[in-house]
């Protein structure tokens, strides 16, 4: 089911939010920042899906040179501390546990009726414009490739 609100529109202003990292710092997401942000949506910590894909993010991140990756699920932080120390993941896991789905709903990928959220991914420039955005069917990874052309593309 679709989130209330639909997802940002490419070339309009993404939603400004600020989250909690694992370990509770606020991390802003959305408006001005000095490099651009991609900014991805896993429905849970430790589940097979989400891991390979932050797994393989995590292996190419090199690739994505200039791009700041967040990672961001509906999970709490202890969670999302645990999972990244137990896969090495370098990158913001950034928690939407309070209130509740709050910035995945803002993106138009929460599920309002399981209260996850769905795997989007939304690439913002440095103004904080989304320039591109994808969201994989449940089970299914998005394709690293897709965020290669994407970041080629800026």
């Amino acid at each position: 089911m679709s989130g209330a609100a639909g997802p940002p529109v490419v070339g309009a202003a993404a939603p400004a939010l600020t989250l909690p990292d694992a370990h509770g710092a606020p991390v802003a997401v959305g408006g001005p920042s000095a490099r651009p942000v991609l900014l991805v949506f896993v429905p849970f910590a430790f589940s097979r899906v989400c891991t390979a894909e932050l797994t393989e993010l995590q292996a190419h991140l090199p690739e994505l040179a200039g791009v700041d990756v967040r990672a961001v699920s509906c999970d709490p932080g202890p969670s999302l501390r645990a999972w990244a120390e137990q896969d090495g993941y370098t990158f913001p896991l950034l928690s939407d546990f309070w209130p509740h789905g709050a910035a995945a709903r803002a993106y138009g990928v929460l599920d309002e009726v399981d209260g996850y959220a769905r795997r989007g991914s939304f690439l913002l420039d440095t103004a904080g414009v989304l320039r591109w955005s994808v969201e994989s069917a449940a089970g299914v990874a998005r394709p690293f490739a897709a965020y290669r052309e994407a970041v080629a593309g800026l």
